[in-house]
């Protein structure tokens, strides 16, 4: 037996991995559920609980729930999507393992925060060579620039602009006990960070990520890295402070918030004498 979601973009086949019976479009509420092809990320026939996921994604996109504020109980869930809450628990449990959701034992499921400890440096993975923690809270943020630009035929591929769309520029270095350690340049769609000002940047003490959250609602939820040693050129060079035949790697990272929307692309090159860069794969 099989029954479809619809609406007037698109068709999706819903089909349960929980042993959950198909559910008609008519036991549905229809605003709700409603996927649009913009938003969804979906094949064509998906398991129930991937499009409840996206559907939760979607309320997260729109402001329905703000970053640490609790979202509804997985019974309040289930009744609202009119699915059992095992397929509720499996949409958030995906979510809670991305770090778009934090699951706390007795209280509720909240919204993920750049505010919080434990996520605030999840995208730095930048490691002292001796494998102590890098002081990140205490790090000293320099921004060099700060100015509107248009969008290169680079940068407006990875931000899926058009070029010559207005764009803002940052470039930053960050110094870890005195050190100059990361030179970032960093590209944001002009839309929407309007308003940014170096001088916003320098009054703000804690991790850029946060500062995007709460002064512009948008929240990264992941992103998408390559790495390569480079050579730095003569400006890069200076700004930390070591010379033109000192290697350095170099992280090309495009940030997204929501429903794979790019938020951000960043170039940064990372001065390694007594750090590496450490990720866990799992």
């Amino acid at each position: 037996m099989s029954a479809q979601v619809k609406n007037s973009t698109q068709t999706i086949a819903t089909k349960s991995s929980d042993n959950e019976s198909f559910v008609s479009s008519k036991h549905l509420p229809t605003k709700k559920i409603e996927i649009t092809k913009n938003s969804a990320n979906l094949p064509a026939f998906s398991p129930l609980y991937q499009q409840i996921k996206e559907l939760l994604l979607q309320s997260l996109q729109d402001a329905e729930w703000q970053p640490g504020e609790v979202i509804p109980s997985e019974m309040d869930l289930a009744e609202r999507f009119q699915v059992s809450q095992g397929t509720v628990r499996k949409a958030i449990d995906e979510l809670a393992a991305d770090n778009i959701l934090i699951r706390r034992q007795g209280v509720g499921t909240f919204v993920a925060t750049h505010l919080e400890e434990r996520v605030q440096y999840r995208f730095l993975k930048l490691m002292p060579d001796s494998e102590d923690p890098l002081n990140k809270a205490s790090a000293e943020r320099r921004i060099i620039a700060c100015k509107q630009t248009f969008a290169s035929e680079q940068v407006a591929k990875a931000l899926k602009l058009t070029e010559n769309d207005a764009v803002l520029c940052l470039r930053r270095v960050l110094a870890f006990s005195g050190i100059a350690t990361i030179l970032e340049d960093i590209w944001l769609p002009g839309h929407s960070f309007a308003g940014l000002t170096a001088e916003r940047l320098r009054d703000y003490h804690g991790p850029m990520y946060a500062f995007f959250e709460s002064a512009f609602g948008v929240k990264m939820v992941k992103a998408d890295e390559r790495i390569k040693a480079i050579l730095p050129d003569p400006v890069q060079a200076k700004l930390l402070e070591i010379s033109t035949n000192t290697a350095v790697l170099s992280v090309e990272r495009t940030a997204f918030t929501y429903n794979n929307t790019p938020m951000e692309f960043r170039q940064g090159l990372y001065l390694t004498v007594d750090c590496h860069y450490r990720n866990e794969l799992n």
